[in-house]
């Protein structure tokens, strides 16, 4: 991968793509005192956790005990918190850089065994229909009728660990928050997606969920509650989106993330879904953000989408030689 650039440009950046946006240069007294005031959640953070966004059958309960979590983390330490995958020959999984961090999350000194606190047993409150649909939890099987058969993120569309709410995934877990009296950028470093949350002025009027087509992130509209940055999202695109490895999100999705700076060294992160399509009830999780080590670099998704001419002619070519077969097979008696 390329140095994307370093952190001074990557702000500068983004700040002009606020400036585009609305957030003008020639800033009023009074919105500077506004910005002043606002929480600072800027910088470059890090999710990377072995603690996951559903709990583990190993554990008992949201809290792990210290025991707990040394059977759990020691296992996974030689492949920076992963196992070796018993479904992969080549060993692909063993042979990248996973980016899982230094073990289980503590939240307010406990060792988490799930992001999920809401349902209590840590786990995605499915309609069971729906579940059954997208084949949660299955390996899909493969199509390649056409383009849109082929998953979204083979496609670079979307990606495990960039989208809303903001899940940990196998590797690229940091965000880069950059801010301004009237917009937060956040910029994810899977498929550099970037979010821009527009901020309302205290005491106006709620905005009306977004009309049209909608977002494969949805719209973002943004308030301070005190130190809190709490963050409304709706308007995503009609149909399924895959957010994560394990869930998807319908256009009837809302998400409301809470994001409080409690301390030099951590960002407090809070999410809460409400799809009626898709979930039997709301459900909430709470998450931690640290300091990244070191600065953002290019993640350039384009494998698959460069690639897809090539996975649907070798299909064609697939059945074209099926078809030969059979019509070369003698006939029965």
């Amino acid at each position: 991968m390329q140095r994307r650039r370093t952190l001074a440009t990557l702000g500068a950046g983004l700040a002009a793509g606020l400036i585009a946006l609305g957030a003008s240069p020639a800033l009023s007294e009074t919105a500077r005192a506004a910005g002043a005031r606002a929480p600072d959640l800027t910088g470059v953070w890090t999710n990377a956790w072995y603690t996951k966004l559903e709990r583990p059958k190993v554990f008992k309960g949201l809290v792990a005990t210290q025991a707990e979590a040394e059977a759990y983390e020691t296992p996974r330490r030689a492949l920076h918190g992963e196992l070796a995958s018993k479904d992969d020959a080549v060993g692909q999984n063993e042979s990248e850089f996973p980016d899982n961090g230094p073990g289980l999350a503590r939240i307010r000194g406990e060792l988490r065994s799930s992001w999920i606190v809401d349902p209590a047993d840590g786990r995605i409150p499915w309609i069971t229909a729906q579940k059954a649909r997208l084949r949660i939890g299955e390996m899909p099987p493969e199509t390649y009728d056409n383009v849109e058969d082929r998953d979204t993120d083979e496609r670079c569309l979307t990606a495990s660990g960039s989208g809303v709410p903001m899940i940990n995934a196998h590797d690229a877990n940091l965000v880069e928050i950059v801010q301004s009296p009237g917009w937060v950028a956040i910029l994810m470093e899977k498929n550099h997606e970037t979010r821009f949350v527009r901020i309302q002025r205290p005491g106006a009027a709620a905005s009306p969920p977004p009309a049209g087509l909608g977002a494969w992130m949805g719209v973002s509209i943004g308030r301070w509650d005190g130190p809190t940055l709490v963050v409304e999202t709706t308007g995503f695109r009609p149909g399924f989106t895959a957010m994560h490895d394990v869930l998807k999100l319908s256009d009837r999705a809302q998400v409301v993330e809470r994001f409080t700076r409690t301390g030099p060294a951590e960002l407090a992160y809070e999410f809460e879904v409400t799809d009626p399509t898709l979930f039997t009830r709301p459900w909430r999780a709470e998450m931690v953000f640290r300091p990244a080590e070191g600065q953002l670099f290019e993640y350039a998704c384009h494998e698959g989408n460069y690639s897809l001419p090539s996975i649907l002619a070798a299909a064609r070519a697939a059945e074209r030689e099926k078809a030969a077969a059979g019509a070369a097979k003698p006939a029965g008696p």
